[in-house]
Order: C-alpha cells, then sequence, then structure tokens
C-alpha cells in the first residue's frame, strides 16, 4: 500500500516535470493533484471587460468554464465543457464548446492559450478565439465565423 501511494506520488511528480519547465512546476502540480480553478477577467480587443468567469481545469485533462455573460442580457449560452492539455513550453492548450439558446441557436468553439505565471504561483494569463458554427455545424472541424480574440487574466481559487 505505502509502495503503491509512493509510486504513484513519484508517476504523477515526474508527469509534471515532462507537462511543464521547472518555473512553472507549482502550478502544474496544482493541476495534476486535483485538477485547479480560476477566477477570471476576459478584456476585448479595446481592453474593456467582457466578462468574468471560472475555468476548471480537471484532473485527467477535462475543463469547463462558466462565464458572467451567459446569461443575458446580450448573450444567451450554454457553460462551456471540453478538454485541455499542455502545450509542451509551461502553458496549457484548451478547447471548449458552448451552445447558444434560441433565437440564435448556434454552437461555439473557444480555443484557449493558457499561460501559469512563473512569477506568480496561482495566476494565469491567456487568450480566448470564439469561433461560432450553425447548430448543424461542426465546431470540431475548419470553418466557422470567427466572433474574436480575448485576453484573460486568473487567480486561483483556493480553499482556505
Amino acid at each position: 500500500m505505502k509502495r503503491a501511494r509512493f509510486l504513484m506520488t513519484l508517476g504523477l511528480i515526474a508527469a509534471a516535470g515532462s507537462i511543464a519547465p521547472l518555473h512553472a512546476q507549482n502550478n502544474v502540480s496544482e493541476l495534476l493533484f486535483g485538477g485547479a480553478s480560476y477566477l477570471t477577467t476576459v478584456m476585448d480587443s479595446q481592453g474593456h471587460i467582457a466578462s468574468r468567469g471560472v475555468i476548471t481545469l480537471h484532473l485527467g485533462g477535462t475543463m469547463s468554464v462558466t462565464d458572467s455573460g451567459q446569461g443575458g442580457p446580450s448573450f444567451f449560452f450554454s457553460s462551456q465543457l471540453g478538454s485541455w492539455s499542455a502545450d509542451g513550453r509551461g502553458g496549457l492548450l484548451a478547447r471548449t464548446i458552448d451552445f447558444d439558446y434560441p433565437p440564435n441557436a448556434s454552437v461555439a468553439r473557444l480555443d484557449y492559450t493558457i499561460k501559469l505565471s512563473a512569477s506568480t504561483p496561482g495566476q494565469v494569463t491567456g487568450t480566448i478565439t470564439l469561433t461560432s458554427f450553425p447548430a448543424s455545424g461542426n465546431p470540431l472541424g475548419s470553418g466557422g465565423t470567427k466572433i474574436g480574440t480575448f485576453t484573460f487574466t486568473g487567480e486561483l481559487i483556493r480553499p482556505w
């Protein structure tokens, strides 16, 4: 039992080393040992706050996002669900899907780049590219209409 726990811990530490450079080790370790949630501020291309949200990176490479803009009054879309993986350069790449409610009835793909801060553990920055597809379209394929690219900053939601 102790040996199995030791080997599992050693394996997770080795995996953390393969995911990101040592400068981001603490942040990656947080993800590997149970995932992490970040309170985010999303900015539009003019530098104005577009929304606030929570990005949750789950253990195993899945993610969920809740956004303050999803309930209206301008837009009505679902929460986002998707996947994330290491980019090999100390950050993460992620992709989520959400659905617009009628009358729009479309589907959106959001492509994320996420950079874990080397200097401030628990901080993230990144970009989100939003692409819209018709309800019958394939959001996992090419095409679609690019709506915009947004930047974000985030802070780890700590349990204490």
